[in-house]
């Protein structure tokens, strides 16, 4: 087995003039050009998804069995291939050019079912990955505890109503974080796909929302203890594989935080394409979580609108990956959180060029998408007109004085 992401064509350049034949080189991504006071590295802050781009193996969920067929994945449940994994991962950041890549705890080992010897294993890992950073100039855009794959969350982690799961999650989470700061993660995301029900009439919910505020809590501590200083992001997702996630969307999350007085401690990781489950723009929650200054890192991807599912899809649509970059340029950016390709190529595309060719796709749609947004508010125009929509609040009435004829 080849541990390497290994193609003939070496690092990815930026080729503005290509031509339509092309397929892996940047025609829109050049990471060192200023746009707005920034570089294009600065402002998107791409990161390569583990979890999406390498532990995805073209199953289609039920519908079929792996279809990809990757040189540095035997499928087992062995270190040595998850180090492979691993490997292949940071090679493919450094041959596109960015500097992150994002994993969780089971991206990095798997769960043996006893907890100290998953504990040794992580911490071997750590070390490997530790090797791999240096070597190759990359960290973690963020880590995070996957809480959700085992058959002990199929009924929720911090949300289960056993208390022994309830414990297990939390033991995981305090190791997560230990390795989040080892690792010089800048952010640690806390997904929860399996936080929610299929039947209400079967859950207290308040008691659910109580437990996962409670653990939240724990996890502000124990980062406060150790002194780990990566922001803490939260991923809503609406549905899938639950019925109905708690934290469905950027409104309920917030509402919430802020409801157990923990919103100044997070910031929200929104998957754009999410919004589509909910018969939404691509863009709302990115505005929404902006609005209230809580927006922290956004994924690049996408979900088509006719399934009503995640499909994880790499993105291509440059007018609605605008609209995301216009509220990113607006808010000045999202350091230290990023942008995440966190999509999956289909079952049918089985070659690693496929991989290779979706990322630089991915890239550049936004990169298109940045340099728009840039042109958009160098124009002024927009900004001045919407200014104007709102003048009349700037005259001397009141909402108190004010009356209506009936």
């Amino acid at each position: 087995m080849s541990s390497k992401f290994t193609l003939d064509n070496g690092k990815v350049e930026y080729r503005p003039n290509a031509g339509a034949e092309e397929t892996q080189v940047y025609r829109y991504y050049n990471a060192s050009e200023n746009l707005h006071g920034k570089t294009m590295e600065e402002w998107l802050r791409f990161s390569v998804c583990c979890f999406n781009a390498f532990r995805y193996q073209g199953s289609d969920d039920y519908y079929g069995d792996w279809a990809h067929v990757r040189p540095w994945d035997d499928r087992s449940r062995h270190l040595d291939n998850y180090k492979r994994r691993l490997q292949a991962a940071v090679d493919l950041a450094s041959k596109l050019g960015i500097k992150y890549y994002s994993v969780s705890d089971r991206d990095l080992c798997p769960d043996y079912d006893d907890f100290e010897e998953t504990s040794r294993a992580l911490d071997d890992m750590t070390v490997f990955a530790l090797e791999l950073q240096k070597q190759h100039n990359v960290k973690p855009l963020y880590f995070g505890c996957d809480l959700f794959t085992h058959p002990r969350y199929m009924n929720g982690a911090s949300t289960s109503p056993d208390a022994l799961v309830f414990a297990y999650a939390s033991a995981q989470l305090k190791r997560g974080l230990e390795a989040a700061k080892k690792l010089g993660t800048e952010n640690f995301v806390f997904f929860h796909p399996r936080d929610g029900y299929q039947s209400l009439i079967q859950r207290q919910v308040f008691k659910d929302l109580s437990h996962l505020a409670q653990f939240y809590k724990m996890a502000v501590q124990y980062k406060e203890k150790i002194g780990y200083r990566g922001q803490f992001l939260i991923q809503p997702k609406p549905f899938d594989p639950r019925r109905c996630q708690y934290e469905s969307d950027a409104a309920s999350t917030l509402h919430i935080l802020r409801h157990f007085n923990l919103d100044k401690h997070f910031k929200l990781y929104i998957k754009p394409g999410w919004s589509r489950m909910l018969g939404r723009k691509y863009e709302h929650d990115v505005y929404y979580a902006s609005a209230f200054k809580a927006l922290g890192a956004v994924d690049a991807s996408d979900n088509w609108p006719e399934v009503n599912g995640a499909a994880d899809v790499c993105p291509y649509n440059v007018r609605d990956a605008t609209y995301v970059m216009k509220c990113v340029v607006e808010q000045g950016g999202l350091q230290p959180g990023g942008l995440n390709l966190g999509f999956r190529t289909r079952r049918e595309a089985a070659e690693p060029q496929d991989q290779l060719d979706s990322h630089v796709l991915a890239i550049d749609t936004f990169a298109r998408a940045l340099r728009a947004a840039v042109a958009t508010a160098k124009d002024g125009l927009f900004a001045r007109n919407l200014k104007e929509r709102y003048s009349s609040y700037n005259l001397p009435v009141t909402l108190v004085n004010c009356s209506l004829p009936l």
